[in-house]
């Protein structure tokens, strides 16, 4: 039976090769696992043109673990972090600095509004303890793209730091580490890289991981430790996700190979516009317009016709070889289509006449609001 394809935003669909690489069992303290991880740290920074200025802190776990991490490490105890709220995946940082005592200020957008660089100019301005701000780069909730080089400029004119959760923009949106300034940078392996999940990195401004010595809550979560620790011995301080970070190595090389950043947007905005302009010739509605979508994942409104019901939807898509994703709005019921992974358009096309069948099948007619 042929694997379906996932049109999520991570877990996605790899390649063979990414797959193969996967084959072969390494020694967590072996030199040459230890060569392989030192490579893919260097790439890494590599992607978002950083320099020696900054460093790339792997860690075990999902893309959540990082942020945790990364949060929990950069920003000290009693601190107070800014974070613009516009999509579920900024309430949960909000949550992690519940739980790691740090108060969270949130700026509150809607689902469907872009964060704004001048409301975080005015709090920053109104609250001089405010030291950080929290930005997610693009909204997988949502899909929507925030301006992330417009407010890393307004934090930088205001001496604050800022943490990035660059989760599903990634190596496929244009980031320059030259023009952009971050403490951290946060992203998983299995989103835009075409890895698979299992670990987490962060790409942090040197000068500011070194300050950090006595922020971190846990030992498991402690960024300056894991990053020394590496620098004195090349080793992981524990078990490493040895397979995930050789796919990770094979998915880079693909990477490159296949022209890096720009080559990756390319395919994934091929992939979105195949998709939206195929749903809507079936009468699917966007949740967001064209100009705030990002090319990662798309959310439709759902049908509002009673013959609709997601699970049997989703059951009956993936029974035609597609991995569809639920909504995660509260006030409007939605589903989601990820552009990303090792697809191209054609592939987009098929979901398309997937779900016209399904929704034919299921004496689905009346597609959207009037």
């Amino acid at each position: 039976m042929t694997e379906p394809i996932l049109l999520t935003p991570g877990p996605l669909t790899t390649s063979a090769e990414t797959k193969a690489a996967m084959l072969k069992d390494w020694g967590s303290w072996d030199g040459e696992f230890n060569a392989l991880t030192a490579s893919v740290c260097r790439d890494l920074v590599t992607i978002v043109h950083g320099r020696d200025d900054h460093v790339c802190v792997p860690l075990q776990g999902s893309g959540t673990f990082a942020v945790e991490a990364a949060l929990g490490t950069l920003v000290p105890k009693g601190a107070k972090v800014l974070v613009p709220d516009n999509g579920s995946y900024c309430k949960r940082i909000v949550r992690i600095l519940g739980y790691l005592a740090r108060e969270a200020i949130v700026l509150p957008h809607g689902e469907q509004e872009p964060a704004d660089p001048a409301r975080i100019d005015a709090a920053l301005t109104a609250d001089a303890a405010i030291t950080h701000v929290a930005q997610v780069h693009c909204e997988t909730a949502t899909g929507i793209l925030n301006p992330l080089a417009q407010i890393a400029t307004t934090v930088a004119n205001h001496g604050r730091g800022l943490i990035v959760d660059a989760m599903s923009s990634y190596g496929a949106l244009p980031i320059d580490a030259r023009t952009i300034r971050f403490d951290a940078l946060i992203a998983a392996t299995g989103k835009c890289l075409e890895g698979v999940p299992g670990a987490g990195f962060v790409i942090a401004r040197r000068v500011a991981l070194e300050r950090c010595g006595s922020h971190s809550y846990s030992l498991a979560m402690d960024l300056l430790d894991q990053w020394q620790y590496m620098q004195k011995t090349g080793q992981w301080r524990f078990t490493p996700p040895t397979h995930v970070i050789a796919a990770l190595r094979a998915a880079i090389d693909q990477y490159h190979a296949q022209g890096g950043q720009p080559a990756r947007l390319l395919r994934y905005a091929a992939n979105c516009d195949a998709l939206v302009s195929g749903m809507r010739s079936l009468g699917l509605k966007t949740f967001l317009p064209d100009a705030l979508q990002a090319p990662i994942i798309v959310t439709f409104y759902a049908p509002p016709d009673p013959a609709y019901d997601f699970s049997e939807f989703y059951r009956r898509v993936r029974e035609r070889g597609f991995i569809l994703y639920p909504g995660k709005l509260t006030a409007v019921d939605t589903f989601r289509v990820g552009c990303i992974g090792a697809i191209g358009s054609d592939v987009m096309r098929q979901a398309v006449r997937a779900v016209a069948e399904v929704l034919r099948e299921m004496g689905v007619r009346r597609l959207a609001h009037e």
